[in-house]
């Protein structure tokens, strides 16, 4: 055995800290966003995130070696992608490809997880423990962290570890379990956590070497309650502040495992030890890590093959005439379809892609509502505020009758003790609408929100700022249409927790109309366009921008055109939804081929209003690449929806301050939710959600499987796989940008965290040449190589990194 390190509370302290950033946090499901599951092991390497997440959790981090050997049997993966992810891989005494290739069709074995101090008493007692303990604390962190929910709220005037104590002093049901005199035990602990951390830390015997991944391990068998008081954290320290509840709940699963050591001490004592030795070992990724990795970077580089080839198919320069229309739409995947099928519609047509807040990062509270909407990233403050309330005081109030009466219905349905009394109680009432959603008959009486109204209201100057720097951001400053449509995007369905995940990321899981519409006010502007006008953006005085909603479950565009009524464009709005009418039908039709069960287009709007439909679409399954260029580039090239595209003209943009701004916000956000993808589809029990038909909301933050236990965040099985075969190809991201290299080595060389992003290969990154085509590799610590013959042939291109 090692001779133990003394330890000090600094590095106690210091160990809780790292233990707790190493959680990913998980966002209500009011409001849920993508989040990176790995975000906590993006500094590290594939392998050695691998080896790490191997010990505290048993999660793999690649899928089974047979889904690699299927794609090398049929051809997919070359020899080349294989020879070339060795080359990539740093790790000493590689196998030969060959042998590598024979390994391919070896099973391994699931990895393990080190055992808990819970596991090791389990197989001692025949109880088990690790299940009692995620039980009793899911019961009592429902009602901690409950948001609404729950008819008796817990109280929150406590810190989680005080009122955690105040809980489980009272719980007898460890006791009849077996677990002697707990109840006793818990009122005698320390008043303080951090003194309760650090009697626990001296009782189990704990090594500075031993605290990294074991304290680790024991928020990671929290499972998503340790992510909601990560959560927690995030939000406090983005307001400039601190928050303690992820710290209390280690603490709390320290106290247990002092608890159970103290009766089990005879019977485990010695494996207890060596799984202590085990977590101070150095994490050193084994020899099945390395050959995994290198299968999956090897899939990668045959799926980065076809990219290229897609991107090398020659294309024509878009007329420089005023187009007919302009649609901007977020870079969501689901807006690549619709775009290319808008844009087939009429060759006049002219789409772009931008983050789909539309640099707009509003604090909302919608009609009759005094709830804070943030329609914003989550890695940013809200900078505006926004009201939406009419003109008309005896509608308003019937309005706000109405929103109020719905939020009620919706919390009593969400009310555990009433969920099952709904539908009796409501009866009649509520029959109508259960067979207007079944037969899927649009309700008729569905009022138009107010517009938005940025409260209070900016300045001239700030509003003309505003408007410059969006524009230039979407690299949008000329041959303005007479009528520009920004479109944001929601999702529209029923019985669905997870509803708000198929909403708009960049509007912190709202949907985006919101600010589409403030965008639109903003530019129709008189004011704001004269002061554009001195800043050489010129907007044309018949140019009209509207607001709008892309619905991606049904494709249907909603144009909020009474905000701004013009009579001179009565015309264009018509032949403009009749464009969107077509494009619409175009899109369904495509993405029923997806849809397990769809039968064409006429279905697609019907599975939305489903009570039973746990696919009512694909949201972001299958995204494959992030792309900021010109929209020529892209144009009339089939991306499957599965790609996210971004219009950024490099010429335009003299201090490179946008293509930071990509490099370092949506980029970003995009690499949460290829990850969350990634990590859902390799490691579902770890960091899915697990079965929606087994799913029960709890305290309106998140969903359990069955009666209780950990909190499942992460994506449903459901979103990642159809049935019979997975609907999302676990693919790390490959973003490709047109932009001078040295202009990108620069700005990787001042964020390190975008940096380690790519150095460590959770993202792969790419130089579109002139032509549009893939041209150069980021190779990592900023070096490049060349992926084609004539990359150095553009002068503004062959900077060296």
């Amino acid at each position: 055995m090692k001779t133990p390190s003394k330890l000090s509370p600094s590095r106690l302290g210091k160990a809780i800290d790292e233990a707790a950033r190493a959680i990913p946090p998980v966002w209500p499901l009011a409001s849920s966003v993508a989040v990176n599951p790995f975000l906590g092991q993006t500094g590290e390497t594939l392998t050695e995130a691998g080896a790490r997440l191997a010990r505290v959790g048993g999660v793999p981090v690649t899928m089974p070696r047979a889904w690699y050997k299927t794609r090398i049997d049929d051809g997919t993966i070359a020899d080349a992608d294989i020879a070339a992810a060795l080359e990539a891989q740093s790790a000493a005494d590689l196998p030969a490809l060959a042998d590598l290739k024979r390994l391919a069709g070896k099973a391994t074995a699931t990895p393990a997880a080190q055992p808990t101090i819970a596991n090791l008493a389990a197989e001692a007692s025949g109880i088990d423990w690790p299940g009692m303990i995620a039980d009793r604390f899911g019961v009592w962190a429902a009602g901690y962290f409950d948001q609404g929910q729950a008819l008796w709220a817990a109280p929150r005037r406590r810190g989680a570890y005080d009122a955690w104590r105040q809980y489980a002093t009272h719980d007898l049901t460890p006791e009849i379990a077996g677990l002697r005199g707990f109840a006793q035990f818990v009122s005698e602990t320390p008043d303080t956590a951090g003194e309760a951390r650090t009697r626990a830390s001296s009782r189990l015997g704990l090594r500075a070497q031993t605290l990294e991944t074991y304290l680790h391990q024991l928020l990671f068998s929290l499972g998503g309650w340790a992510q909601v008081a990560r959560y927690h954290l995030w939000q406090a320290e983005l307001a400039g502040g601190g928050d303690e509840t992820l710290t209390d709940l280690l603490t709390v699963r320290l106290l247990w495992e002092e608890a159970i050591l103290a009766q089990y001490h005879d019977q485990i004592a010695e494996a207890w030890e060596a799984v202590k030795d085990a977590h101070a070992a150095p994490l050193t990724p084994q020899t099945d890590l390395v050959v995994d990795a290198v299968l999956q970077e090897a899939w990668e580089r045959a799926v980065q093959r076809d990219l290229a080839r897609t991107f090398a198919t020659p294309t024509s320069e878009a007329e420089p005439t005023r187009p007919a229309l302009q649609a901007a739409f977020c870079i969501d995947v689901r807006s690549e379809v619709f775009r290319r099928a808008l844009e087939a519609v009429d060759p006049n047509i002219r789409t772009l892609g931008f983050a789909g807040f539309f640099g707009l990062t509003a604090s909302h509270k919608g009609f009759a509502s005094d709830v804070e909407e943030l329609r914003l990233p989550v890695l940013l403050n809200p900078g505006v505020t926004s009201t939406a309330h009419g003109d008309n005081p005896d509608a308003d109030q019937t309005a706000r009758f109405k929103a109020r009466a719905s939020r009620a219905w919706g919390r009593f349905k969400l009310a555990a003790v009433s969920s099952f009394a709904f539908v009796e109680a409501t009866g009649p009432i509520y029959a109508a609408k259960l067979v207007r959603d079944a037969l899927s008959i649009a309700p008729n009486d569905r009022p138009e929100d107010p517009a938005p109204q940025l409260e209070p209201a900016l300045d001239l100057a700030a509003q003309t700022d505003a408007a410059e720097t969006i524009l230039r951001a979407m690299s949008f400053t000329d041959n303005f249409a007479r009528l520009v449509v920004v479109a944001g995007h929601g999702g529209n369905v029923v019985n669905n927790p997870f509803a708000s995940g198929l909403h708009c990321g960049a509007c912190g899981g709202y949907s985006g109309e919101v600010n589409a519409r403030l965008l639109a006010g903003l530019l129709n502007s008189a004011e704001v366009r004269k002061g554009l006008g001195t800043r050489g953006i010129a907007i044309p005085a018949d140019t009209l921008f509207v607001g709008a909603l892309h619905d991606t479950t049904t494709d249907a565009i909603t144009l909020y055109a009474s905000d701004h009524p013009s009579a001179d464009h009565t015309a264009d709005l018509k032949q403009a939804e009749n464009w969107f009418v077509k494009a619409g039908a175009m899109t369904r039709t495509e993405r029923a081929l997806r849809l397990p069960r769809a039968e064409g287009a006429a279905d697609i709007a019907q599975r939305s209003r489903d009570w039973a439909e746990t696919r009512p679409e694909w949201a972001l399954a299958g995204c494959k690449a992030f792309v900021a260029a010109p929209r020529q580039r892209t144009a009339g090239k089939s991306l499957a929806g599965r790609a996210f595209l971004h219009d950024y003209d490099w010429h335009q943009d003299k201090d490179f301050g946008v293509l930071e701004l990509i490099m370092t916000a949506p980029v970003v956000v995009a690499s949460w939710i290829s990850l969350q993808y990634y990590g859902s589809t390799v490691a579902p029990q770890a960091f899915g959600a697990g079965n929606k038909l087994l799913h029960n909301v709890t305290g309106g933050i998140g969903v359990v499987e069955g009666n209780g236990g950990i909190l499942r965040a992460g994506l449903p099985w459901q979103s990642v796989h159809e049935g019979e075969g997975y609907a999302h190809d676990p693919l790390r991201l490959s973003v490709c940008i047109e932009a001078p290299r040295a202009a990108m080595s620069d700005i990787l060389k001042r964020h390190d965290g975008v940096r380690a992003l790519f150095d460590n290969r959770w993202l792969h990154l790419f130089v579109l040449d002139e032509s549009g085509q893939m041209a150069w590799r980021y190779e990592g610590e900023l070096n490049w190589s060349a992926m084609t013959e004539d990359a150095g042939q553009h002068p503004e291109l062959k900077e060296a990194g």
